[in-house]
């Protein structure tokens, strides 16, 4: 095994679980901020939007990390 490889994938390991923890927390943020605020239901869904957006990325580069490691 390639070690410039493995640590590639690390680094995208890390990259996506910061990413989905990143997200989560600026989601449940937006909610509260949205509620305290009173804005409007359609932001509310904009913040959901963005972090499904956020989560699908995570999902096509946590499948790429899973055919890396599976081609090695």
């Amino acid at each position: 095994m390639d070690p410039e490889r493995e640590q590639a994938i690390a680094r995208k390991m890390r990259m996506v679980s910061v990413v989905i923890a990143a997200t989560m927390i600026a989601w449940l943020g937006a909610q509260f901020i949205g509620r305290q605020l009173g804005l409007p239901g359609r932001y509310a869904i904009l913040f959901d939007l963005a972090a499904l957006a956020a989560f699908f990325w995570s999902m096509v580069v946590i499948y790429q990390i899973w055919r890396a490691r599976r081609d090695m």
